[in-house]
């Protein structure tokens, strides 16, 4: 690990988001040098649900000066990550969709929301909401999931 993202990776983790599934996760997160990158922080993590936000900085934004909404969809899909990610068995994303409701700027704080709607077998559906830093939807999320057979 290179030492410019050992501080990000560090601080990826609110120790206050430790819950049940968070031994998986943590070490889930503590590899994810995408999520260390974008400075996302794990502030909830309970099995089928995840809380994660994200300062926007400068160099998300796109050519309107508006955050660029592959930045939004990785922040949503961390949250999702975190909430399929409930048991021993590693669980990917099989497909996901995204709806852009408001744009946002440099300096906003973006607060992606997720939560189980259904999980059956080896497969899941997860919503994630995403917000400003008034409450204001950003954006809808919805997330399908299958289990691996690998373990963590």
């Amino acid at each position: 690990m290179t030492d410019d993202l050992e501080t990000p990776l560090a601080r990826l983790l609110d120790p206050a988001a430790a819950t049940a599934s968070a031994p998986i996760n943590r070490e889930m997160m503590q590899r994810d040098r995408a999520a260390a990158s974008l400075g996302l922080v794990v502030e909830r993590d309970d099995p089928g649900h995840a809380v994660v936000s994200m300062r926007v900085r400068e160099d998300m934004t796109n050519g309107f000066a508006i955050t660029h909404g592959g930045f939004v969809f990785a922040l949503a899909d961390t949250a999702f990550a975190i909430a399929c990610n409930e048991d021993e068995h590693v669980t990917v994303a099989a497909g996901a969709d995204i709806a852009f409701l408001k744009s946002t700027t440099a300096g906003q704080t973006l607060t992606a929301t997720a939560v189980r709607r259904a999980r059956s077998g080896r497969t899941g559906i997860y919503d994630v909401t995403v917000v400003d830093e008034h409450g204001e939807p950003v954006a809808e999320f919805r997330g399908r999931s299958i289990s691996t057979n690998r373990t963590f």
